[in-house]
C-alpha cells in the first residue's frame, strides 16, 4: 500500500481529493492553536509539554507544516480524549517490526512515531512515522504527523473501518471540520469547537 494508491482510491470513493484535509486544517490552524493556548492543561503533561515547547522555541513553529503537526497532536487533548491509543512514540533503538512488539501491542488503529528521544515533546524530525492497523505496520516512512493523518484517513475510508470509539471526536473534527464531509451533522462537542473556530 502506498500514498498514491490511497489518494486515488479515496478520490474514487468520495469524489474529492484527500489532500483537502490540509486545506481545511490550514483554514483553522491559527485559531485552533490559539484555543490550545487559552485552555489550561495542567493535568495533561503531554499537552503542557507541547505548549511549553511551542512557546520556548518559536523557531520550530515557523513553518506551516510544524503548526499542522502541533494542531493534530494537540487536538485529541483539546477534545477531551486521550491519544495514547492513537499515537505512540518509541525510540529509534526499539525494534518495531514484530506484531507482538509491546510498542504496538493493543493498537487497533494508530500512528507510531519513531524518534531519537521519547521525552522530547515536539521533535524536529522523526526517524520513521508508521501507520498501525490491528497491531501490524501497514505503512512506513511517512515523514511527519500531518502526512500520517492524511494517509490514515484514506485507509479508514478505503478499508471501511470505523473510527476508534475512544477517539471519535478527534476523527469527527478531522472529517467534518477539516475535510468538510458531513459538516452539517456535527455532535454538540464538535459543533462547539466549530463555533469557536468561526468566531
Amino acid at each position: 500500500m502506498d500514498s498514491k494508491t490511497i489518494v486515488k482510491e479515496f478520490t474514487r470513493l468520495m469524489s474529492m481529493d484527500i489532500n483537502k484535509l490540509y486545506e481545511g486544517l490550514d483554514s483553522h490552524l491559527h485559531k485552533l492553536l490559539q484555543l490550545f493556548r487559552l485552555k489550561h492543561f495542567e493535568e495533561v503533561q503531554e499537552m503542557t509539554s507541547l505548549m511549553e515547547s511551542r512557546q520556548g522555541c518559536k523557531c520550530i513553529f515557523v513553518s506551516n507544516h510544524r503548526k499542522r503537526a502541533a494542531a493534530l497532536q494537540g487536538l485529541p487533548w483539546y477534545m477531551k480524549e486521550n491519544p495514547s491509543t492513537l499515537m505512540k512514540r518509541c525510540e529509534v533503538s526499539r525494534k518495531i517490526t514484530d506484531p507482538g512488539e509491546d510498542v504496538i501491542k493493543g493498537m487497533v488503529i494508530g500512528i507510531l512515531l519513531v524518534v531519537e528521544d521519547v521525552k522530547e515533546p515536539f521533535p524536529v524530525s522523526y526517524n520513521d512515522v508508521a501507520i498501525i492497523i490491528e497491531e501490524k505496520i501497514v505503512m512506513r516512512h511517512l515523514g511527519d504527523v500531518p502526512n500520517a493523518f492524511v494517509n490514515l484517513m484514506g485507509l479508514l475510508y478505503m478499508l471501511n473501518l470505523a473510527y476508534p470509539k475512544d477517539m471519535k471526536y478527534t476523527f469527527e473534527v478531522i472529517q467534518r471540520l477539516f475535510m468538510g464531509i458531513g459538516s452539517e451533522m456535527c455532535t454538540p462537542r464538535v459543533h462547539s469547537l466549530k463555533n469557536k473556530l468561526l468566531s
